[in-house]
């Protein structure tokens, strides 16, 4: 939305995602892989990466949960979106961000870890970046009080008066 219609932007909150995730090698094996074999074969290799493995020990119904979200998806929808992440790079766009950005990661997020977030928060003028403890791919779902704490805080650091888009 933002490198499109920039003005109706007032600030980005950014979590768990950076400029360009992953190769286009790993992209077009993972999209073979799924229209071969469909996604449940790929679907606990994910849970790894997008879950801590305290939330794997404590929470397992919820895993579960998510799991079934992810296999549940058409083949041709995950596959396309596999596409169009792998085709995508925002490094460019990064760089002309400028509203107030906060870039926010788990700080075990195996999709987009730690060091990449920060990448992205570098590109961006004037961004801050945090980290969530104990958290992986989807903090919203593991430490939902952590992720509403920071954007709490960031959305109070905003000016105030700022005029509302219709």
């Amino acid at each position: 939305l933002y490198t499109r219609h920039p003005k109706c932007v007032e600030a980005l909150i950014l979590s768990d995602t950076a400029h360009k995730i992953g190769t286009a090698e790993s992209w077009n094996t993972r999209i073979a892989t799924v229209e071969r074999d469909g996604i449940d074969v790929i679907a606990d290799g994910i849970m790894k990466v997008w879950f801590t493995p305290g939330f794997h020990a404590a929470r397992p119904a919820d895993l579960a949960g998510c799991r079934n979200m992810l296999t549940r998806q058409a083949v041709p929808g995950y596959t396309g979106t596999c596409m169009a992440v792998r085709d995508a790079d925002f490094t460019d766009s990064a760089r002309r961000i400028a509203v107030p950005t906060l870039c926010v990661v788990g700080d075990q997020d195996g999709s987009t870890p730690p060091d990449l977030v920060r990448s992205l928060a570098g590109l961006i003028p004037g961004a801050r970046f945090e980290v969530i403890r104990d958290a992986g791919h989807i903090p919203c779902i593991e430490q939902p009080e952590a992720l509403v704490s920071l954007i709490r805080d960031f959305v109070a650091s905003l000016p105030e008066g700022r005029p509302a888009h219709g």
